[in-house]
């Protein structure tokens, strides 16, 4: 069976949220370097098929937290710094995302699906 293009397109967005992570996870991080280092991602991952934008912030605090408590001047990047967004369209199917600390965890979800006919 063929999958739907909201299947698709749900597909796609976990594909640019996986490519995210793993291709980021464990780059070193400094307040100096956040904000370059979030358009670097935003760039990076718009590049890929269907993907219509992203936004990408290093949580600040969090961030220095860990540097002030690791005694450097970086820390690695984990999910743990990061509140993501994506919006994906596939075959005119809108897909909404978002990554988002939950429980201690980088959750990623599909926040809406939205078809032609909506």
């Amino acid at each position: 069976m063929e999958p739907t293009a909201p299947q698709a397109a749900c597909f796609e967005a976990g594909i640019k949220f996986g490519s995210l992570y793993h291709q980021f996870a464990g780059t070193p991080v400094s307040p100096d370097s956040a904000d370059s280092l979030a358009r670097a991602m935003e760039e990076a991952i718009e590049n890929q098929p269907y993907c219509e934008s992203v936004t990408v912030a290093v949580r600040a605090e969090p961030l220095r937290e860990a540097i002030e408590n690791a005694g450097a001047d970086y820390t690695e990047l984990t999910g743990r710094f990061l509140d993501v967004s994506m919006t994906i369209d596939y075959e005119g199917v809108t897909v909404e995302t978002s990554m988002a600390m939950e429980d201690g965890y980088p959750l990623m979800q599909v926040d809406s699906v939205g078809t032609p006919s909506q």
